[in-house]
């Protein structure tokens, strides 16, 4: 009988807990640059967490400001001497590769950008080895924001695997989104448009919740096949799973912020999103059976309406993949022609609706959203009976705005 060749088990585990583990950080990075206002503060966790993904000790970003376009350094990893010391001025003013990015001169995704360091090439100290640094563009629609450096005085270290540039430009979109984001924030506070700018914050919350969480339940179920000893293709294609779900959200929330547009109902009506998004639910292991009820036919609604109605059963549905524990979700969505309802009930654990910890962005964002659009929001819960959510918004304003 001829003998099957065998896979080295620990090549085979090895790789995937590594990809499991750049996947955790990825995750850990997007929801870092989701969750912090500050955006100094959100581009120094993430150079952080950069460094631990990919071993490389030094890193810094450059930004342009945005009214005279002229560089200055956003945020900073472990510079070298030279460089650090007194806030040098050395790291002002622009240089090889700003002139490049500037220009137009380096690739975007085909290659990894390995420049020679014109701020350290003529330095005989202070520079802990440093000669090249890596510069992966930031950017939104083609308009440069500025710079990704990252360095290591180890040799050879930019023979970067395929794998690893992927990754480094995933994290360079994950910085363009936080930054683009920043400066429509700024932008919309100046004109005074401050409904539109929380709207925008919402969208960018609501779009990357629902596939982070996604993301942690897909780690979770990786970990547990690594712990069972699970079958190492069936780990891969977990792995691969995650992957893919990880450049699903990179692609949603770049229409978002870059587009403003409803991508999730481009070229379909709400009851056709529903059902797509809850199909995108049932997928994921261990989530509960959900149905729909349309109620008074699937007559064509306002496109802001039909937008909010959809975030918000995305963030319902979200909140019951995290906290809920539900077997079951009944979803409905009843027209008539003054008004439109939502509900969302599950048999969940439930929760004590006068216990809710102060600022839950969560709750905070759905009734945000439901006083946009003029409605109001019933809440019915407690310990051990599952939640009920009731949306009612009135269809006559929303006609007139059509």
């Amino acid at each position: 009988m001829p003998m099957k060749a065998q896979i080295p088990p620990n090549d085979t585990t090895d790789k995937l807990q590594r990809r499991n583990r750049e996947l955790f950080i990825l995750h850990q990075i997007a929801e870092a640059l989701n969750r912090e206002v500050n955006l100094d503060e959100a581009l120094q966790t993430a150079l952080a967490q950069v460094a631990e993904l990919f071993g490389l000790n030094t890193g810094w970003i450059f930004l342009y400001d945005s009214d005279n376009r002229q560089p200055y350094l956003a945020a900073a990893q472990n510079l070298p001497p030279a460089l650090a010391e007194d806030s040098c001025l050395l790291m002002e003013g622009t240089c090889y590769c700003l002139d490049s990015h500037a220009g137009g001169g380096l690739s975007r995704k085909e290659r990894l950008n390995v420049i020679t360091c014109s701020r350290l090439k003529y330095l005989m100290d202070g520079t802990n080895g440093l000669r090249y640094h890596a510069s992966i563009p930031l950017e939104a629609q083609h308009r440069p924001l500025g710079l990704l450096n990252v360095a290591s005085a180890e040799s050879n270290w930019w023979r970067s695997s395929n794998e690893s540039l992927h990754l480094l430009h995933t994290v360079g979109d994950l910085l363009s989104i936080a930054i683009e984001r920043a400066y429509l924030f700024g932008q919309s506070t100046q004109l005074g448009v401050i409904e539109e700018r929380n709207r925008l914050a919402r969208e960018i919350h609501d779009t990357l919740a629902q596939s982070l969480t996604g993301i942690a339940l897909r780690l979770e179920t990786i970990d547990a096949m690594l712990e069972a000893g699970a079958d190492p293709n069936q780990v891969r294609d977990a792995v691969q799973q995650g992957l893919r779900l990880t450049q699903s959200t990179l692609e949603e929330a770049r229409r978002s912020v870059l587009d403003l547009r409803a991508a999730p109902l481009a070229g379909r009506n709400l009851v056709e999103a529903l059902m797509l998004l809850i199909s995108e639910y049932e997928r994921q292991s261990d989530q509960p059976q959900i149905t729909l009820n349309v109620v008074g036919g699937n007559r064509p609604l306002p496109v802001r309406l039909e937008m909010g109605l959809y975030r918000i059963a995305q963030e319902g549905l979200n909140n019951i993949a995290q906290h809920a524990g539900a077997a079951q979700v009944e979803i409905e969505l009843a027209i008539t022609p003054e008004q439109v309802r939502l509900t969302i009930e599950d048999d969940g654990r439930g929760f004590d609706p006068t216990d809710v910890p102060t600022g839950h962005f969560g709750l905070i964002g759905l009734n945000e959203r439901i006083k946009l659009l003029g409605g109001r929001l019933i809440l019915e819960s407690s310990p051990g009976a599952g939640v009920r959510i009731e949306v009612t918004i009135p269809l006559q304003e929303q006609e007139r705005d059509r």
